[in-house]
């Protein structure tokens, strides 16, 4: 089975195509950033007019780089929700508009969905195992027992992981997106040199908070502001960079610990920082732990990781009807496969 996967949840307009949901043959990214550096984060209209542009042309790329036609097309994926809704609509559209002209089955994906999935396409990870998703609009853990079986355990009382990452960055002076830039100043500096509060370490949960995090930080520039130039922006971004990775490593040990489940997913685009790569590994190593991360490419928005569960739940006579419609808003716990039967 070829599947056809649209991802628009946000600012980058991707499809791909996928074998078997495992294989990609294509997994084509249109990005917005250089767009949205100029305001300082994502417009959403702006964001929704670029997918209208550049949708009809990700899409026969994709196509043109698998050396598949339509004909050869078993179904058709999308990223229905959560996301911003004109950037879904974009892409829900065309991807009913392909299975009606076609007359292929369709399948709304949630977007964590195909976060939780994204690693399927590098390794195999059997059920069950943990997931940590880390971005800019999430910080959650998930106990996944299999396709549409998906527990929280835990998940942020404020800001996601990346929000905060975006929001230190701009306190500092940093360009959009700071994440990425926040991870490179951190490898020349001295993650001990600012002892920033890791909130929430101790309590017991496996909840998050990196509210008061980003506030310590805007506090200690205002008091320091020489900190934001030189080697001490460098020791800076380490330090708070320190401070968010052993807060996600140590609530994921306590998941690890409460659970009994010894196989371990980070997804999600701040699954590239390579700070959070490294302490995830070495916590892993010590709880003894099997972990797996996906690959750079597969850890920021992509139609590839939405094919993964679309091939599951085509496979499994679960579809969409063509009045599906974007939703903004889609807790995970609240997914209800029944409905698409």
């Amino acid at each position: 089975m070829r599947i056809l996967a649209i991802e628009t949840s946000c600012d980058e307009t991707s499809a791909a195509v996928v074998a078997g949901g495992t294989s990609v043959l294509s997994n084509v990214i249109a990005s917005q950033e250089a767009i949205h550096a100029a305001y300082g984060g994502v417009v959403p209209e702006i964001a929704s007019r670029k997918h209208v542009e550049v949708i009809s042309r990700v899409v026969e790329e994709a196509l043109h780089q698998a050396s598949t036609s339509l004909d050869d097309i078993a179904g058709v994926a999308v990223t229905q929700g959560p996301g911003l809704a004109g950037s879904l609509l974009v892409g829900i559209s065309m991807a009913k508009a392909i299975a009606y002209a076609r007359d292929l089955p369709l399948v709304g994906v949630h977007h964590i969905e195909g976060h939780l999935f994204a690693v399927q396409l590098e390794h195999c990870v059997p059920f069950p195992f943990l997931a940590l998703v880390v971005s800019g609009g999430h910080t959650h853990l998930y106990r996944v027992d299999g396709f549409g079986r998906y527990r929280i355990l835990g998940q942020t009382r404020d800001d996601a992981a990346g929000e905060a990452f975006d929001k230190v960055a701009k306190i500092i002076g940093l360009p959009y997106p700071g994440g990425s830039v926040i991870d490179r100043l951190a490898a020349g500096g001295d993650p001990e040199a600012v002892r920033f509060p890791r909130p929430l370490l101790h309590d017991g949960s496996c909840n998050f908070s990196f509210s008061g995090l980003k506030t310590a930080v805007l506090q200690y520039v205002r008091k320091n502001p020489h900190t934001v130039e030189g080697s001490a922006l460098n020791d800076l971004c380490a330090s708070f960079q320190a401070a968010v990775c052993q807060v996600l490593a140590e609530k994921t040990r306590t998941a690890i610990r409460n659970t009994g489940v010894m196989r371990l997913v980070v997804a999600g685009g701040v699954a590239c920082n390579r700070g959070l790569r490294k302490r995830m590994a070495e916590m892993a190593k010590e709880a003894g732990a099997e972990l797996a991360i996906p690959s750079p490419v597969l850890c920021t928005d992509n139609g590839a990781m939405i094919a993964v569960p679309a091939q599951y739940y085509l496979q499994n006579g679960i579809r969409s009807a063509l009045d599906l419609d974007a939703r903004t808003v889609w807790p995970m716990d609240r997914i209800d496969r029944g409905m698409f039967g």
